[in-house]
């Protein structure tokens, strides 16, 4: 299981990293910070440039730390609250399937953050390298759960704020 877990680690938080590097840098043919601002000024999340540092900086650092292997629970509140914000922002309103628009991948990598958490990120890891080897599913759940409490917190914050712009 040490190296089908590296393996999940490195596929998910690399996905993870170039999407943050779309949004920090342009890489990868990203908007970059100022086209993840635009981006979020049309979704209502306001301040747009201080919403597109967070979500570019969630999910490179969130990356970085999944295929790193280390505090895993903070790795998936990060990257959830990412995921979480694009599903309720944008992919909802689509249904389940990508193939729509919709928030399956988002969910499956949510999904897959959370079990890396639950059942430890495997020996491979920095993690294992200092004693913990499993977290459990009170730090899973907890991990998960703190991403989609900065979600909403972001989301309704982003919208208050939007609504006092155009006041």
């Amino acid at each position: 299981m040490g190296i089908g877990r590296l393996l999940l680690r490195i596929v998910v938080g690399g996905v993870f990293i170039g999407h943050g590097l779309q949004k920090l840098t342009g890489a990868f043919d990203g908007p970059g910070l100022e086209g993840t601002a635009k981006m979020n000024e049309k979704l209502g999340m306001h301040p747009p440039e201080r919403n597109a540092l967070a979500a570019a900086l969630s999910e490179t650092l969130g990356g970085a730390a999944i295929v790193a292997g280390v505090a895993m629970p903070v790795a998936t509140a990060a990257t959830t609250a990412a995921m979480a914000t694009a599903i309720r922002k944008v992919h909802a309103r689509n249904g389940f399937w990508n193939s729509k628009g919709g928030y399956e991948y988002n969910a499956t990598l949510i999904a897959a953050t959370t079990a890396l958490t639950i059942d430890g990120p495997g020996p491979l890891s920095i993690d294992a390298l200092v004693g913990k080897h499993r977290w459990g599913v009170f730090w899973g759940l907890l991990g998960l759960g703190a991403g989609v409490v900065a979600s909403s917190f972001a989301i309704e914050a982003g919208e208050d704020a939007a609504q006092r712009a155009e006041a």
